[in-house]
């Protein structure tokens, strides 16, 4: 049993065993810019804060392909990245979070080409506002998720001396478990063998032999 623990601690099982704090700041950074691009097109229009049409839940085919949906996958990646303490997991939520993030960067470009709606203009205001529009809804808000998500994976690329030191750990619980589970595995064993059939009674005693 010993040797099997170690082999997982030391072997592939361990490489990938990562702390959940190795991808909770991109995570949860990650989750909190999807939610904002997916809700934002919708309750901006309450704060004069968004694209045409100036509706506050109002839904186009635009919408839903260039906002709403990078910003669920981006939602679902930061999840993955946040709570998941395997690093494959967690590399293909950072790997979503890249997608979403790039899309928010260059779907309002391919909109027109692949025929995904008008995307509308900023609500009328001064040039700096209609910058920080088109930043916050698109261009800012995709840079800084790609800013995280790569982040993130250049961490989780690397193996570090926390993450052996994490397997240690991890190997000695499941080691410390295993030696306070012996008593009891070692008395059963004794009580079985007190208890073993076989007995016939004692000696000229009930049928027994004199």
């Amino acid at each position: 049993m010993r040797d099997v623990d170690e082999k997982v601690a030391g072997g592939r099982g361990g490489r990938l065993h990562i702390p959940r704090s190795r991808g909770a700041l991109g995570g949860l950074a990650v989750l909190l810019l999807g939610i904002w691009g997916a809700l934002i097109p919708f309750i901006g229009p309450y704060f004069s804060f968004a694209y045409t049409p100036d509706e506050p839940w109002a839904w186009s085919a635009a919408r839903g392909w260039l906002q709403v949906l990078p910003g669920v996958v981006a939602i679902i990646g930061g999840l993955l990245m946040l709570l998941s303490r395997n690093r494959i997991v967690a590399s293909t939520g950072a790997w979503l979070a890249t997608a979403a993030g790039a899309w928010f960067v260059i779907g309002p470009l391919l909109a027109g080409p692949l025929g995904l709606g008008d995307i509308g203009e900023p609500v009328a205001g001064s040039d700096w506002k209609q910058a920080l529009v088109r930043l916050t809804f698109f261009y800012g808000l995709g840079a800084l998720i790609l800013f995280f998500a790569a982040t993130s994976l250049g961490r989780l690329s690397v193996r570090s001396v926390r993450d052996i030191a994490f397997d240690r750990r991890e190997a000695d619980t499941v080691e410390g478990r295993r030696v306070a589970d012996e008593p009891a595995h070692a008395a059963a064993a004794g009580d079985r063998r007190v208890r073993r059939p076989g007995f016939r009674g004692t000696p000229g005693l009930h049928g027994g032999p004199a």
